[in-house]
């Protein structure tokens, strides 16, 4: 069967994994352990190697291709008895399966966004259901789709309301960074009451964490003359700056160029770097606290192979003050000298045209919430927002999931969007706009003849309307049968030939951009 695992922060989900794991081995099965990024990793084989020994296997895509050649074999021979990986590790050739676990269960990384597209969380299922396992669904913010399974009773829903060590939950201040602005008179990076935490943590040797979820130093460069941003030549994005290598980027197809010295439409000097991002976030920490050992973790610090775990290592021995870092700091560390949290832009993903941002909101602050005060010493999170009276901060700030799940629900019922109904998200791509929407106008006609019982939104401009130099238009295909509803996608594709290569065919979407 399948058994959701609800826990907060620091409840001990991984010891109930361990102890579940050693029942499974005693029966004679083996146990596969899915974590959502390769970050996560290193602390779980770790944990399971402290029972297990090396009958430990790895399994993501930043081994080596020998590596994973020799992991692979020893997984084939039956030399191992668990298999720690990411979501590709769900095709790991273990015989004799009894348990299978999926940790941090509602993170979006295990969602498959190339083709082939699948979901690791729902693949593990249906494995677990292919070889008789268990399996475990581990989250403090369980996915609405787990959770209404679970309340319906198709999953069991085993709680872990309290923190092992019986310690509070980290005290939460939101901070309106509306009032820090007018008093300023300008963009400010670091509120005072965040600052003041930091000086205070520093002050008694513990340890901060500081997550802002964009990298880069600043997201936009602007014209102070003309107003136009530096836009992506390739896609319908601007271009983030990033100030330590001197270049401006693109986050989506990779275009990169010297950072601009005059405006590319007006040729004015005025150029001005708007917004915030991790390296920029990084530099205001040093200077505000020119004292603390600041570093910095995201996708453009980490992208040496190990240093990732040479980064966590270094901060567990406390050997840096001032962790900054985007949402690969925020889910499935421990450490007990962090005493203080601090969350800038909370309602960043708040702006985004997707029916899931609040979901994602609240599931990012809770869980950057619980790394604070899981030792001896109690925690204290300070939220910088500009909204916050959005529910998705407010009942994260009180971590209160079932007041969350119930406001969220209500939301997706009236609107009919997952988990109340099954979707469907077709993405048309052209070479020109034009062609793109005579394409999705074609195919969404034909879905609404199909599809008598759903709903057909569509076609309408992508919220990427460009990307990798192909304009792109979008339709939601909705309706209360998953199964015909994906059979007749498929007939119709099958009817226009033409169509195939270019559609973009994503059922179960975790992102509608």
């Amino acid at each position: 069967g399948v058994a959701l695992l609800h826990g907060v922060t620091g409840s001990g989900k991984t010891e109930v994994y361990l102890r579940l794991a050693l029942e499974a081995q005693r029966a004679g099965g083996r146990v596969l352990v899915l974590v959502p990024e390769i970050g996560l990793t290193p602390a779980s084989v770790t944990a399971f190697r402290s029972v297990f020994g090396e009958r430990v296997a790895i399994q993501h895509s930043g081994l080596s291709p020998g590596e994973r050649h020799d992991q692979w074999h020893r997984i084939r021979s039956g030399g191992v008895d668990v298999v720690v990986g990411t979501r590709s590790a769900v095709f790991a050739p273990l015989e004799d399966l009894g348990l299978v676990i999926v940790d941090e269960e509602h993170d979006a990384s295990y969602k498959q966004e190339e083709t082939p597209r699948y979901h690791g969380r729902d693949l593990a299922i249906v494995r677990g259901q292919h070889d008789g396992a268990l399996v475990v669904l581990g989250s403090a913010t369980p996915s609405l789709e787990s959770y209404q399974q679970a309340l319906r009773g198709r999953y069991d829903l085993v709680r872990l309301p309290t923190r092992a060590t019986g310690h509070d939950l980290s005290a939460v201040r939101i901070v309106d960074m509306k009032g820090e602005v007018a008093e300023s008179g300008r963009e400010v990076v670091l509120s005072r009451t965040l600052a003041e935490g930091l000086d205070d943590r520093l002050t008694r040797h513990e340890q901060a964490i500081v997550l802002l979820n964009r990298r880069g130093y600043a997201p936009v460069v602007l014209c102070r003359q003309c107003g136009v941003a530096a836009e992506c030549p390739n896609c319908s994005v601007s271009l983030t700056a990033h100030r330590r290598d001197g270049r401006v980027r693109c986050h989506y197809c990779g275009y990169t160029r010297a950072m601009p010295t005059r405006c590319p439409s007006c040729s004015g000097e005025f150029l001005e770097l708007t917004g915030v991002g991790t390296e920029r976030l990084e530099a205001e920490a040093c200077q505000r606290c020119p004292a603390a050992r600041v570093a910095r973790m995201d996708r453009d610090t980490m992208a040496r192979r190990g240093a990732a775990a040479a980064l966590l290592a270094a901060f567990g021995r406390g050997e840096i003050d001032v962790l900054v870092g985007t949402q690969m700091i925020a889910k499935g560390h421990d450490f007990p000298r962090v005493t203080l949290v601090g969350v800038v832009a909370a309602d960043g993903g708040l702006g985004i045209g997707d029916f899931r941002a609040a979901e994602r909101t609240f599931q990012l602050l809770t869980q950057v919430a619980g790394r604070a005060g899981r030792g001896e010493r109690p925690g204290e999170t300070i939220v910088q927002t500009l909204y916050p009276g959005h529910y998705s901060i407010q009942y994260a700030c009180r971590q209160d999931y079932e007041g969350f799940y119930a406001e969220e629900i209500a939301f997706r019922q009236a609107m009919r969007y997952p988990p109340c109904l099954a979707l469907v998200n077709l993405v048309v791509r052209g070479r020109t706009e034009g062609e793109a929407m005579r394409d999705g106008t074609a195919l969404a006609s034909a879905l609404r003849e199909r599809t008598r019982s759903g709903w057909v939104l569509g076609p309408a401009p992508a919220a990427l309307g460009r990307l990798k130099g192909e304009h792109r238009v979008q339709i939601l295909a909705k309706g209360d049968h998953r199964v015909r509803l994906r059979k007749a996608v498929e007939s119709i594709l099958a009817e226009h030939p033409r169509l195939v290569r270019r559609v973009t065919v994503d059922v179960d979407p975790v992102s509608v951009r």
